[in-house]
Protein backbone atom coordinates (compact mmCIF):
# COMPACT_ATOMS: atom_id res chain seq x y z
CA UNK A 1 0.00 0.00 0.00
CA UNK A 2 1.46 3.37 -1.24
CA UNK A 3 0.51 6.65 1.00
CA UNK A 4 0.48 9.97 -0.68
CA UNK A 5 0.22 13.49 0.44
CA UNK A 6 -2.81 15.78 -0.37
CA UNK A 7 -2.46 19.41 -1.44
CA UNK A 8 -4.20 21.89 -2.06
CA UNK A 9 -3.79 23.57 -5.72
CA UNK A 10 -6.11 26.87 -6.49
CA UNK A 11 -9.70 25.64 -5.20
CA UNK A 12 -9.09 21.67 -6.16
CA UNK A 13 -7.62 19.23 -3.50
CA UNK A 14 -4.94 17.35 -5.71
CA UNK A 15 -3.76 13.70 -4.73
CA UNK A 16 -0.35 12.82 -6.64
CA UNK A 17 -0.64 9.49 -8.34
CA UNK A 18 2.84 7.09 -8.65
CA UNK A 19 3.94 6.84 -11.99
CA UNK A 20 4.38 2.89 -11.60
CA UNK A 21 0.56 2.79 -10.37
CA UNK A 22 0.02 4.89 -14.12
CA UNK A 23 1.77 2.24 -15.73
CA UNK A 24 -0.06 -0.98 -14.58
CA UNK A 25 -3.27 1.05 -14.73
CA UNK A 26 -2.25 1.72 -18.28
CA UNK A 27 -2.56 5.87 -18.43
CA UNK A 28 -0.42 8.88 -18.93
CA UNK A 29 -0.38 12.38 -17.68
CA UNK A 30 -4.16 13.68 -18.90
CA UNK A 31 -5.94 10.03 -18.41
CA UNK A 32 -9.09 9.99 -17.05
CA UNK A 33 -10.42 8.32 -13.86
CA UNK A 34 -13.36 7.13 -12.40
CA UNK A 35 -14.05 7.84 -8.62
CA UNK A 36 -15.88 6.33 -6.18
CA UNK A 37 -16.56 6.55 -2.68
CA UNK A 38 -18.46 3.57 -0.92
CA UNK A 39 -18.29 2.72 2.52
CA UNK A 40 -15.80 5.29 3.15
CA UNK A 41 -13.37 3.91 0.73
CA UNK A 42 -12.01 5.70 -2.58
CA UNK A 43 -11.50 3.51 -5.52
CA UNK A 44 -10.15 4.84 -8.78
CA UNK A 45 -10.35 3.23 -12.20
CA UNK A 46 -9.63 4.07 -15.50
CA UNK A 47 -12.55 5.37 -17.45
CA UNK A 48 -13.86 4.17 -20.68
CA UNK A 49 -12.99 6.52 -23.24
CA UNK A 50 -16.37 7.83 -25.03
CA UNK A 51 -14.48 9.18 -27.78
CA UNK A 52 -14.30 7.91 -31.05
CA UNK A 53 -11.27 7.84 -33.26
CA UNK A 54 -10.94 9.87 -35.97
CA UNK A 55 -9.65 9.06 -39.22
CA UNK A 56 -7.71 10.77 -42.05
CA UNK A 57 -9.24 11.04 -45.37
CA UNK A 58 -6.17 8.91 -46.47
CA UNK A 59 -6.93 6.42 -43.57
CA UNK A 60 -10.48 6.16 -44.63
CA UNK A 61 -9.77 5.80 -48.20
CA UNK A 62 -6.56 3.07 -48.06
CA UNK A 63 -8.19 0.70 -49.57
CA UNK A 64 -10.15 2.28 -52.35
CA UNK A 65 -9.48 1.68 -55.94
CA UNK A 66 -10.36 3.38 -59.19
CA UNK A 67 -12.68 -0.27 -59.68
CA UNK A 68 -13.83 -0.54 -56.78
CA UNK A 69 -15.12 2.95 -57.50
CA UNK A 70 -16.55 1.97 -60.90
CA UNK A 71 -18.68 -1.26 -59.06
CA UNK A 72 -20.02 0.85 -56.30
CA UNK A 73 -21.05 3.36 -59.00
CA UNK A 74 -22.93 0.88 -60.94
CA UNK A 75 -24.23 -1.09 -57.94
CA UNK A 76 -26.33 2.06 -56.46
CA UNK A 77 -26.92 3.70 -60.29
CA UNK A 78 -30.44 2.44 -59.16
CA UNK A 79 -30.34 5.16 -56.40
CA UNK A 80 -29.52 7.77 -59.12
CA UNK A 81 -32.41 7.05 -61.63
CA UNK A 82 -35.97 8.14 -61.96
CA UNK A 83 -37.73 11.46 -61.50
CA UNK A 84 -38.39 13.16 -58.14
CA UNK A 85 -40.85 12.80 -55.64
CA UNK A 86 -40.98 15.66 -53.31
CA UNK A 87 -38.94 18.76 -53.05
CA UNK A 88 -35.53 17.47 -54.17
CA UNK A 89 -33.26 19.26 -56.05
Amino acid sequence: MKTVHIRKQGGAAIMTIPANFLKELHLDVGGLLELDVADGVLTAKPAVSRFRKRYSLQELLVNVTPEAMRELIEDTQWARDGETVGREL
